[in-house]
């Protein structure tokens, strides 16, 4: 699955502003409901009880907040880079400056655990996060989101 396929340059923030997991989280639903054109408190209450479950803090400063929402006709992402990082109760107990929103409608099943298996491959590449860390503007995150992982297969 490639990343371009779930993530538009319009779903790519370069400078998020938010103080607290929950402000991010409601930042993040309100791009999102104004890209699906869904409703942005249903999608923050999805995230919500997702997060209630556990954190989708993963660490490293990394977060990647995911549901599903019924109305939603395919899976959708955001990626958010937060100016001043927030804590986000992740298992490392690291802030967290990076953020992969990621929606899948009901019945996504192997679909939803395929893209998130592929945004994980690619926040687990040091070279990427990096990337996405000091890259500037929208245009460069989206490019370095969507180039091809390398492979380790050598």
């Amino acid at each position: 699955m490639d990343l371009g396929d779930l993530i538009t340059p319009e779903g790519v923030i370069p400078s998020l502003k938010a103080n607290s997991k929950k402000q991010a989280l409601q930042e993040l639903s309100s791009f999102a409901a104004k890209l699906t054109g869904l409703g942005q408190r249903d999608i923050f209450d999805t995230l919500l009880q997702r997060e209630r479950l556990g954190s989708t803090g993963v660490g490293h400063g990394i977060a990647i907040p995911h549901g599903k929402i019924s109305e939603l006709k395919q899976i959708f992402a955001l990626f958010a880079r937060i100016d001043a990082p927030i804590d986000f109760d992740s298992i490392d107990d690291e802030p967290v400056d990076i953020i992969f929103l990621l929606l899948a409608p009901e019945g996504a099943g192997a679909d939803h655990l395929k893209a998130l298996a592929r945004i994980s491959r690619l926040l687990r590449d040091p070279s990427a996060i990096e990337k996405l860390r000091f890259s500037k503007g929208r245009s460069a995150l989206y490019s370095v989101l969507t180039e091809p992982l390398a492979s380790n297969a050598a």
